[in-house]
């Protein structure tokens, strides 16, 4: 899908690097092939990961609260994190997994007692048929459907999966600082993950949003500023971000965990800039795992880590003061 044959080079518009891709050679995702001027993926019932998870885990804390999410992955990705917590599936070289075609993982989520899918643990868009495919038979199924992504797919790809799509996670890395983008995921533009967030708003997809905080090489404040300044004025106040904590991983195991101390001046620098709802990633019992009333200050929905607690409101009205959070519930 989403691909033209130019004189016998396929022009790949799927993600925002926009391969062109010789015949015979692959994109720099590595699972789509120029075979005689056709695109084709290499990753369609590749599965490597077909589990049920809390959907707190992707992380969606506003969309479907409580609820569980099967979540799978093909081999792949279309950027090059060197700090990848999944980099063995995700920067595979080989063509490894399970053929299980669409009807079987919809039944599979229906089985395991899940609400929707989740399409996650590598990057969506380079197993974008399998997801499409997936997507329309678990909407007919009464299931939702949701991406964790980093946010490079095109506007074309948005706007066709759009029908099938309920909510994102877009996940940021280093506040979206251009040059640590370069430098550590290979990728040489930042601004499609923007327009790819425009393009999920205007669709009416729900949008979380992650950002992943190293430090020492990953921890720019006034980027952050920036970023917290765009999702309020283009996605609106009550846009849930999450803070992520970094732990060593893949090439950069030479630098320590982020302390909670540098989350929690995230969070007050977010919260300064107008959000109204931030919270602490894979810090668990940390404050900032539970959701408060933007307007009486009480707690509405407690967590721990990817576990929900208890969700108090009220078909998404706060049961104190009555006031309608940024919620969406799934029956």
């Amino acid at each position: 899908m989403l691909y033209k044959s130019v004189n016998g080079e396929a022009h790949c518009y799927l993600c925002s690097r926009y391969c062109k891709i010789p015949s015979g050679k692959l994109g720099f995702c590595r699972v789509r092939e120029n075979l005689n001027g056709k695109l084709y993926t290499l990753v369609y019932d590749k599965v490597v990961s077909a589990n049920p998870d809390p959907i707190q885990k992707k992380p969606l804390f506003h969309f479907a609260p409580g609820s569980m999410a099967f979540s799978i992955a093909t081999p792949g990705c279309n950027f090059r994190c060197d700090f990848c917590c999944n980099w063995v599936i995700s920067q595979s070289r080989s063509i490894i997994g399970e053929s299980i075609p669409p009807e079987q993982l919809v039944q599979m989520a229906i089985d395991s007692g899940c609400q929707g899918m989740s399409y996650t643990y590598t990057e969506p868009t380079i197993f974008f048929e399998l997801a499409y495919d997936t997507a329309k038979i678990a909407q007919q199924r009464g299931l939702y459907n949701m991406f964790v992504t980093n946010g490079y797919m095109t506007v074309e790809a948005v706007e066709t999966i759009a029908p099938y799509l309920n909510a994102v996670t877009v996940d940021f890395k280093g506040s979206g600082n251009p040059d640590f983008y370069r430098k550590h995921c290979q990728v040489y533009d930042v601004n499609p993950i923007f327009k790819t967030l425009e393009a999920c708003k205007e669709k009416k997809i729900f949008i979380e949003i992650t950002n992943l905080i190293i430090p020492e090489i990953g921890d720019f404040k006034d980027d952050f500023k920036k970023l917290c300044r765009w999702i309020v004025e283009k996605l609106g106040e009550e846009t849930p971000l999450h803070v992520l904590a970094f732990h060593p991983n893949y090439k950069i195991t030479d630098i320590s965990a982020t302390p909670v101390k540098l989350i929690d001046e995230s969070i007050k620098i977010a919260e300064n800039e107008g959000l109204k709802h931030v919270y602490a990633g894979n810090i668990p019992g940390h404050r900032n795992e539970n959701t408060y009333c933007p307007r009486c200050g009480n707690m509405v929905i407690e967590r721990y880590s990817i576990f929900l607690r208890e969700n108090k409101l009220k078909n998404g009205l706060c049961p104190f003061c009555g006031y309608k959070l940024n919620v969406i519930e799934w029956s």
